[in-house]
């Protein structure tokens, strides 16, 4: 009960700035900015502006730790393996060299700006499947600091409003297809909500091939945070600071990653009914609002600034750089 009391604060505030972010977005033309990005940034506002700690500390630390990873959870109801079948091989193809290109070049672009293990591989995440939500479920599986994940999910949407714009516009010039708009949008652009903004504009049947590729591209969450966490498990394995800290088996695919695939299982299985589905894919959706919000909470602006410009434009350049094989690929495959 106490313990209750004492996160209560911290929890209707996120939940308040999610409600306001979800508010805000509703009224925007066209929703270019999703509510996950404009609660992180209005948190960061807030927190900026007044924060007390005593009285929201405890319970901003846990929604953005617990029930972020809970919103993992039900993410996994929204995904479904079948959607493979659908867009067929043409999609995996092109996945497979925009993801070897985001995360091999996120590695090399990491050494090359000097950016942290962390966050270069975030920005990888972000790019490589579907912006702030790849972060977002990247983040406790490599215990990302909270800074780091606000700069991540920031350097993709500023890349994100650019694409919105530029993608209708080179694709009229280049006289594209709706096939191959489709499927570029769909392999390139970061975020879901920008792949249907841009995709769309271009006309309607590029929106419709562009979402079900993008929604196939969601499913590299699954391997990813897996890997990942097998990689961070090794790598606290050979720190030298490992007798301090206990390092258990149970680091090598955590509880929760272990509840999103099956989740995920479930629903391609059948057993999750649609209806059940699309229901927790929007309390996921909520609560995975609610979680940036205390995550901007947390997110001292001072630190933010200190980062510096060389994530930013690790970001740039690593998402430059799928936009361009993307392209490459899709006109082998479509020409």
């Amino acid at each position: 009960m106490k313990k209750g009391l004492a996160i209560l604060p911290g929890v209707l505030l996120a939940a308040g700035i999610a409600l306001v972010a979800i508010l805000i977005e509703s009224q925007l033309p066209g929703h270019y900015i999703g509510s996950a990005v404009l609660a992180m940034f209005l948190g960061i506002g807030i927190r900026t502006l007044y924060y007390n700690k005593d009285v929201f500390q405890e319970g901003i630390q846990f929604t953005s730790k617990k029930v972020l990873k809970f919103a993992i959870i039900l993410l996994g109801a929204s995904l479904n393996f079948s959607i493979i079948l659908q867009v067929g091989s043409r999609t995996l193809f092109v996945l497979l060299f925009t993801l070897v290109t985001a995360f091999g070049g996120g590695y090399l672009l990491g050494k090359v700006f000097k950016v942290n293990w962390k966050l270069s591989n975030m920005i990888a995440a972000g790019t490589a499947i579907c912006g702030g939500s790849a972060i977002a479920a990247m983040a406790p599986v490599i215990e990302a600091e909270d800074g780091d994940v606000s700069y991540a999910i920031s350097a993709t949407f500023v890349f994100d409003m650019l694409m919105i714009v530029a993608y209708p516009v080179i694709g009229r010039l280049l006289m594209l297809s709706d096939q191959f708009f489709g499927y570029w949008s769909g392999t390139s652009i970061n975020d879901t909500s920008s792949v249907v903004a841009a995709s769309f504009a271009f006309s309607e049947s590029a929106g419709e091939i562009a979402t079900m590729v993008k929604l196939t591209r969601t499913l590299a969450i699954i391997p990813t945070v897996i890997i990942f966490s097998i990689i961070y498990f090794n790598k606290k394995l050979k720190s030298p600071d490992k007798r301090k800290e206990k390092v258990s088996l149970q680091g090598l695919v955590p509880w929760f990653i272990v509840l999103f695939v099956l989740m995920a299982g479930l629903n391609s299985a059948g057993v999750i009914t649609p209806v059940l589905s699309d229901s927790l894919r929007s309390v996921s959706r909520f609560l995975m609002v609610v979680a940036l919000a205390a995550i901007g909470l947390k997110t001292d602006i001072k630190l933010f600034i200190k980062t510096g410009w060389k994530p930013f434009m690790h970001a740039m350049v690593l998402s430059s750089l799928v936009v361009v094989v993307s392209f490459a690929v899709v006109t082998l495959i479509i020409s």
